[in-house]
C-alpha cells in the first residue's frame, strides 16, 4: 500500500515550499528514485524547474518536464498523467491526483497559507480513511 508523508513548514511563503520541495527532490534522487512531481500549473511547473538548476550550486538533478520526450528519474508534470512513473510522487497541485495510488510513496508539502492548508487537510482527511498510512512531519 503506497506509504504517505506529510511535511509541514513553518513559512508562508509558496517559494519556501518549492525550496523545500527542491531538496526532498535532492535527496531522493540520490536514494535512485525516480521522482515524478505533479504541479497545479504551467507556471508552478517552470518555476520548479527552473529552481531545480539553480537551488543548489553543488548539486546536478537531471529532470524534465513530463512529455517532453525526455525519460530523466525526475519528471515535473500535472494531475493529469504520471506516465509510467510509479516510485514517488511529490504533490504540489492543488488536488491529489487520481493517480496517487499506483506510487509507493506520497509527499505533500504544507505551508502556513490557508488555501494550502485547507487542501492538505482534505487530503490527509480522505487518506485516513480509506486506511491508507499517513506521517506527518513538522518542520
Amino acid at each position: 500500500m503506497t506509504h504517505i508523508d506529510f511535511y509541514i513548514l513553518p513559512a508562508t511563503e509558496r517559494q519556501a515550499r518549492l525550496i523545500f520541495a527542491c531538496r526532498l527532490i535532492d535527496k531522493t534522487y540520490r536514494l535512485g528514485n525516480r521522482i515524478f512531481v505533479a504541479c497545479t500549473d504551467e507556471a508552478e511547473m517552470t518555476a520548479l524547474d527552473n529552481l531545480l538548476w539553480s537551488f543548489n550550486p553543488e548539486s546536478f538533478i537531471p529532470h524534465a518536464l513530463f512529455n517532453r520526450k525526455q525519460n530523466e528519474s525526475v519528471e515535473i508534470g500535472s494531475v493529469n498523467d504520471c506516465g509510467d512513473h510509479h516510485q514517488l510522487l511529490i504533490n504540489l497541485s492543488d488536488q491529489l491526483p487520481e493517480y496517487f495510488s499506483r506510487f509507493e510513496r506520497v509527499c505533500e508539502i504544507a505551508i502556513q497559507e490557508e488555501a494550502i492548508l485547507k487542501r492538505t487537510r482534505e487530503n490527509w482527511t480522505f487518506l485516513k480513511q480509506r486506511g491508507y498510512h499517513v506521517a506527518s512531519h513538522k518542520l
